[in-house]
């Protein structure tokens, strides 16, 4: 009898799942670290798996895409230097872009089941990917600038955080929050600036096969 009223004390207790597949919307609040270019919102989502060698640890793959945002800068006249290592101009004015945003990471999860909830940890390693900064460097040369053409970049990213699920049955769960810190090395085409400090807030339905 004992048995089994601890059996029923909540979902924690049934067998830890060996694979986990989800489906997440995303919030990125992303500092493009460039002059007078003011921090903004990213709104997303995407999906991914985790699979765990036991009880405990595990190994996550997952992939996000953002939609568009509108960039504006102003700038005065002014001859730099690009990361490319060549000088260019950029004329007085204000100019306009959009940029759209996606990572793919991959790293070790770290989960603690207690009753009704699981716990996890992560660090997440991959890429990324916008066209923001070269629709920018673009409208700049639209403008008579004369900043190198850079369409992409695929720069190096990671991911670092946590969160919170909670077990709604032993193959569902609802993942309430997940908050990282994130950072993503994109090179802007003015200095040779390429590091930003992000926040992501990530939430959704996780659903989980033993």
């Amino acid at each position: 009898m004992g048995v089994t009223l601890f059996a029923k004390t909540g979902y924690s207790q049934e067998e830890p799942a060996k694979i986990e597949l989800f489906g997440e919307y995303s919030y990125l609040r992303f500092n493009p670290s460039l002059a007078g270019l003011q921090s903004r919102s990213f709104n997303g989502g995407g999906g991914g798996a985790t699979f765990f060698f036991n009880d405990h640890f595990g190994i996550k793959g997952e992939f996000m895409g953002y939609g568009s945002t509108t960039w504006t800068d102003t700038f005065q006249s002014q001859l730099v230097v690009t990361p490319h290592g060549t000088a260019a101009t950029i004329p007085a004015g204000t100019y306009s872009a959009s940029g759209d945003m996606f990572t793919y990471q991959f790293g070790p999860v770290v989960r603690i089941p207690w009753r009704s909830l699981t716990l996890f940890g992560e660090t997440l390693f991959g890429g990324s990917n916008t066209n923001g900064y070269g629709n920018l460097e673009k409208a700049i040369d639209a403008g008579g600038g004369t900043l190198a053409i850079s369409s992409s970049q695929h720069p190096f990213s990671m991911a670092v955080g946590g969160g919170l699920d909670v077990n709604v049955s032993k193959n569902v769960a609802i993942r309430v929050a997940e908050v990282d810190y994130f950072l993503t090395r994109y090179t802007n085409p003015i200095t040779s600036t390429n590091n930003q400090n992000n926040f992501r807030y990530l939430g959704g339905v996780v659903f989980r096969f033993h």
